[in-house]
């Protein structure tokens, strides 16, 4: 009779210290949170009634309670992540929950039940909502005052996706160099590397998505429309950008320009009272509002508004693109050096009647003598290398 061996394999070896970091993750996971706390216990039965009084609120926002309700859900126009590809001219749950965030429960009370503006009257009408159950709501907007929206990460599907992925790869190579269950390897390294390319793809895909590139288009502090302004208003780019022909930058609008208008416009077809309300309150406390940059070129490019604008004569839209038409504005072109150098090569350059190109001889006399009939930016020296990196 053959003894059995008493030394293990090396596939057996890994099945033992796979069992035992899994039995050994499900003993610490079982243990209770209160075993490490150094917290006093009535501060732990304190916090527990505000994370229900949280979670309450939360469910009657987006709608779960009350089960018999008759009106739309909080969150329903008053979403939680405000970012979208179309203006959402209602306020975002974070925007009233910063507002009021050091105000009574009256006050909020006041707002939600006898609000003041057409455009929130004709929302709120056939609200109701029982006054415990909006204080749960108050709770809710507080918390979220001070935590913030929920952050914009991958999705479950994508997590669990990635990790299966993850799981294949283990399991493909454990066959490859162990197991050699599959008979056929060719099939094994094709799962390998089919697995592999789809985790790179979402991995790079994400990395992408962490820059500021084309079609870029972030969420600003206040609801401000090009489409309302530029487009339906007719107002002028440089009445607001008041910098673009003499600036390296084409300038942020101060509030006393906003209100320049808005000292009688208080209140918008679309977005009501509570995004003017913002402007009003940043021109009479003083406070810059922080809008967010879309169009960025990194530290070592230089690039001036007055030189293409005020000197060029380009035209806004040959960047920017059709910002008239757009509610929320967008990064139009990818901004790359191959995009800079293509539209120096292809732009012409009002030459004869712009005094600033007088000095420039040579190119005049080749005009006038017929060996040159256009003159584009990149005669002049717009893709010299030190013209933007000096």
């Amino acid at each position: 009779m053959k003894r059995p061996s008493l030394y293990l394999t090396v596939t057996q070896r890994i099945r033992i210290a796979f069992a035992v970091f899994i039995l050994s993750f499900l003993a610490l996971s079982s243990l209770p949170l209160t075993l490490f706390s150094q917290e006093d216990p009535d501060e732990i039965v304190d916090d527990r009634a505000h994370e229900e009084d949280v979670t309450r609120g939360e469910r009657f926002f987006k709608g779960l309670l009350p089960k018999d309700r008759k009106f739309e859900a909080c969150v329903s126009c008053h979403v939680l992540n405000a970012h979208a590809d179309t203006m959402d001219w209602n306020p975002s749950a974070i925007d009233i929950a910063k507002k009021f965030a050091g105000k009574d429960f009256a006050d909020f009370q006041a707002s939600v039940m006898q609000p003041n503006g057409k455009k929130m009257e004709a929302s709120h009408k056939n609200f109701t909502i029982e006054e415990a159950d909006l204080k749960k709501v108050k709770v809710y907007l507080d918390d979220l005052a001070v935590k913030g929206p929920p952050s914009l990460g991958p999705t479950i599907t994508q997590i669990l996706i990635f990790i299966g992925l993850g799981l294949l790869i283990t399991l493909a190579l454990l066959d490859l160099i162990f197991f050699r269950k599959i008979k056929y390897r060719f099939v094994t390294v094709f799962i390998l590397m089919l697995a592999l390319v789809l985790q790179v793809k979402m991995v790079a895909d994400a990395a992408i998505k962490l820059g500021r590139s084309q079609d870029y288009a972030p969420d600003q502090p206040i609801k401000f429309s090009h489409k309302v302004h530029a487009g339906d208003n007719k107002i002028d780019c440089k009445y607001c950008h008041t910098t673009v022909e003499y600036g390296k930058s084409a300038g942020i609008p101060a509030m006393e320009l906003c209100m320049n208008c808005h000292v009688l416009v208080r209140e918008g077809t679309r977005s009501g009272k509570f995004e003017i309300a913002k402007v009003v309150e940043a021109n009479e406390t003083k406070t810059p509002v922080e809008w967010v940059r879309i169009h960025n070129l990194p530290d070592h490019v230089f690039f001036s508004h007055a030189q293409h604008v005020g000197v060029g004569k380009v035209d806004c839209k040959q960047c920017h693109g059709d910002v008239q038409n757009m509610d929320i504005v967008k990064q139009n072109s990818d901004l790359s050096m191959g995009w800079c150098i293509n539209c120096h090569r292809d732009t012409k350059v009002n030459f004869k009647d712009n005094a600033y190109y007088d000095n420039y001889m040579k190119l005049h006399d080749q005009i006038k003598s017929g060996k040159l009939d256009t003159v584009r930016a990149v005669n002049i020296g717009a893709n010299d290398c030190m013209r933007c990196h000096y």
